[in-house]
């Protein structure tokens, strides 16, 4: 075995292999980052929708209803944190379930 992987590292080609492996995890650490990439852009996009239509649709409340409101949203805020778990958990992810709802058409035009 020893005498096998030294020819093989001395080989000529030797060399032309451990490239084109090289190459090969570039690529695929490539499409990782850009996947990471687009993930990041739908997570910031989402977030962005979501505090201009929060700002817009939400009134401000009066000095009286901030503590109720406060208990409120921290009961509900509770729920989202155990939601979100729960999804976790489960492996699932919202921006792949965007990703499927989103038709490649759609993808092709914006570019």
């Amino acid at each position: 075995m020893v005498q096998a992987a030294l020819a093989s590292h001395l080989s000529p080609d030797g060399a032309d292999r451990l490239e084109a492996a090289l190459a090969r995890r570039l690529d695929r650490m490539s499409r990782q980052i850009d996947r990471l990439e687009r993930h990041v852009m739908i997570s910031n996009e989402t977030i962005a929708l979501f505090v201009r239509f929060w700002l817009t649709a939400v009134p401000p409340l009066p000095d009286t209803a901030q503590a109720a409101a406060q208990a409120k949203g921290r009961e509900r805020f509770e729920g989202f944190v155990e939601t979100l778990g729960r999804r976790l958990a489960k492996g699932r992810s919202f921006a792949d379930e965007i990703l499927r709802d989103v038709p490649a058409e759609t993808e092709a035009d914006e570019d």
